[in-house]
């Protein structure tokens, strides 16, 4: 290595680091009921809502606290506590849904927390709230098999009223992060309301909803390979499963949909959505299919982890004509806006879609904020 290059290396690792603030954060208190030995997870933006991920699981101090220190760049972070998984996750004291923490780091920062509850506490002891999903919700295959990923994922599916009586075939609407679409007792923070949207609406579609794969999601909705930034450790290295996730979606689970159901098959009746991870693979999901969507929602996307997506929009967006719904609040982190405003701009550049977005001065990354613009993308894409 050259002297010249070794001086150019230690000024941008200086400059990384400069611009990285130590954040430390500690649990005081947790329920009496707390299991011991219990292992706690950081769930937030900047690991891709992992609850079981290994890199941010918290350690135990001399006087008995749960610590996690991580190095943050200045900005806002949505985050939840779990003990591995969103059936594990924090709540309040009676059970409820607790919003998304956010931690806005601008310096060194000291963050105190507490556990009030655990969300299976209430399950276990039949005090967990009763499932909001209506009758026209129903668990297609708890255990779907996902033969380009080997792995099983259950899968949710709304028909509107009134189908079992009809003959009426409808559009279908393939949306990511089932547990939170339809369902409060399986959501970690709250559903979508979709179901009761659509219910309200005059024109009608078929909803398929994917389990997200818990600690296999960040990879099943990124199409590249990456790297997390955040952890004391250094990086955490990702192989990238969406490419074979999206596959699965149009090769496996659609195939299956339009055989077994009354389904408008053709590209112009056939969408998908999904926020913050979920809004990124949808969007590499109409870019990599193009003849198969006609619609996609994308909420949130998570394009800081998965960057090469712009320049999948330069590649391929000339082949896409469709119409893409793009949304992002101002108090998701300061990339947020900026980003999809990039990529609007891009596929702008680049194809014939018809494209809107909305940004909400404070909109937050959480599942209030998505099931308040479900309507609105839902009536947009359905006109």
């Amino acid at each position: 290595m050259t002297r010249p290059f070794i001086s150019l290396f230690l000024l941008l690792v200086t400059e990384f680091l400069l611009g990285q603030n130590s954040v430390h954060f500690e649990i005081r208190s947790f329920p009496g009921y707390q299991p011991s030995g219990s292992e706690i997870f950081f769930a937030g933006s900047m690991n891709g809502w992992n609850p079981q991920d290994k890199n941010f699981q918290f350690s135990k101090n001399d006087q008995g606290f749960y610590f996690l220190d991580v190095k943050l760049a200045d900005g806002s972070y949505p985050f939840k506590i779990t003990r591995g998984g969103w059936d594990k996750v924090e709540c309040t004291s009676t059970g409820s849904d607790v919003p998304n923490r956010v931690a806005d780091i601008s310096s060194d920062t000291l963050i105190v927390l507490s556990i009030e509850g655990w969300k299976d506490h209430f399950s276990s002891s039949g005090l967990q709230a009763k499932s909001t999903a209506d009758k026209n919700v129903h668990i297609l295959d708890s255990a779907f098999w996902m033969p380009q990923l080997h792995r099983k994922r259950r899968i949710w599916i709304y028909l509107p009223a009134g189908y079992d009586t009809s003959t009426i075939s409808y559009p279908v609407l393939y949306m990511q992060d089932g547990q939170n679409i339809f369902d409060n007792a399986t959501s970690y923070s709250g559903e979508w309301g979709v179901d009761e949207c659509i219910d309200s609406m005059k024109k009608k579609c078929i909803v398929v909803a994917v389990d997200n794969g818990q600690g296999k999601r960040l990879n099943e909705y990124c199409p590249y390979n990456f790297s997390l930034t955040g952890i004391a450790a250094g990086y955490s290295s990702r192989k990238g499963e969406g490419k074979r996730y999206v596959k699965f979606l149009v090769k496996t689970l659609k195939p299956y949909i339009d055989r077994r159901y009354r389904t408008l098959r053709d590209k112009d009746h056939t969408f998908i959505a999904g926020s913050s991870m979920g809004g990124l693979i949808s969007m590499y999901a109409v870019l990599k299919f193009p003849g198969v969507y006609g619609a996609a929602g994308v909420f949130s996307p998570a394009f800081w982890v998965g960057p090469k997506i712009f320049k999948d929009i330069r590649k391929k967006g000339k082949r896409v004509h469709s119409k893409i719904f793009f949304y992002a609040g101002k108090k998701e982190g300061d990339s947020m806006v900026p980003d999809m405003l990039k990529a609007m701009k891009e596929m702008n550049e680049t194809s014939h879609s018809v494209m809107t977005a909305v940004i909400r001065d404070e909109g937050r990354h959480n599942e209030q904020a998505w099931r308040k613009e479900f309507p609105l993308f839902y009536q947009w894409v359905m006109n």
